[in-house]
């Protein structure tokens, strides 16, 4: 009795594990993973099958690009209206990736009590130079390089640009230094007036949303920009990037001229490929101010 019922729950088994291979499954412990399954015109990928339900879902139009959001809806149902839609929804949809190469300034004078005071150290110019090197050997096809305003991020661009001569360089005021949020949990040392958040949040906030977005449809080709800023504008960048909590952006750490690559596929996902990565630079010039 106790092998016939085994044999037939293994008959099942298999008769869903065949099902699931035609639309290009895997069956892993009786767990069925979906590599490309349409549902609701989205493409799932590894869905489980355990019926969970997300806290959080992907906002698919964060960057407000979505294909399907920017075309009016198909104004009847017959078969030729349905295909020009669908072909206009294909002409509109983006084909390749953007890329945010984000890195932060080296070490500088912090106790300066101007701008124009707080330049880099020594060790700072020679963490700018091992950086130009390390973005020059990784020989990426990069399309842009701009820094934040402030000293001590120009003096990094530029010895950075030292080593990618041909790049175009620009600078942007509003990619310069600032309280993006109050932090949760907050930090007792550091505690700006709640004006700096009012004022420095809408600017970086801003410049998220001028710099993160996904391609153009008319973009052929990956780019790659490089983006020479600051410690809390990474962090907060990455947080929004990835749909974090905002408020989360003092919980991460990146060393001076440190390199946080963001990958913003065409789809409107968003990937981290690295975050904070000092590798390029030597254990003892490792510095985090």
């Amino acid at each position: 009795m106790e092998s016939k019922r085994f044999s037939r729950r293994w008959h099942i088994l298999s008769n869903i594990a065949k099902k699931s291979l035609k639309v290009g499954a895997a069956v892993v412990v009786g767990v069925v993973v979906y590599q490309r399954w349409k549902y609701n015109d989205k493409v799932l990928y590894a869905s489980w099958t355990t019926n969970y339900e997300p806290s959080v879902k992907w906002d698919f139009n964060w960057d407000r690009r979505e294909p399907s959001s920017l075309l009016p809806p198909p104004k009847g149902k017959t078969d030729s209206e349905l295909a020009d839609y669908k072909k206009q929804l294909e002409n509109s949809t983006p084909t390749a990736s953007r890329h945010l190469l984000l890195i932060r300034h080296g070490q500088y004078f912090d106790n300066a009590a101007v701008d124009k005071d707080r330049f880099l150290t020594a060790l700072g110019r020679a963490q700018a130079e091992v950086t130009g090197m390390r973005l020059k050997d990784l020989d990426l096809p990069y399309t842009v390089l701009i820094s934040s305003t402030m000293t001590r991020a120009i003096e990094t661009a530029k010895l950075i640009h030292k080593h990618l001569p041909e790049l175009e360089y620009k600078q942007d005021e509003i990619l310069r230094e600032g309280a993006p949020i109050p932090p949760e949990p907050p930090l007792g040392s550091w505690r700006p007036e709640q004006k700096q958040f009012f004022q420095d949040g809408a600017r970086i906030e801003s410049a998220f949303r001028k710099y993160f977005y996904r391609a153009d449809p008319s973009q052929k080709e990956d780019t790659y920009e490089v983006i020479v800023c600051h410690a809390n504008v990474i962090r907060y960048f990455v947080c929004r990037a990835l749909q974090f909590p905002g408020e989360a952006w003092l919980r991460l750490c990146v060393a001076n001229c440190s390199m946080s690559l963001i990958t913003i596929q065409p789809d409107g996902l968003v990937v981290l490929e690295m975050m904070g990565d000092h590798g390029h630079i030597e254990p003892e010039h490792i510095t985090f101010h």
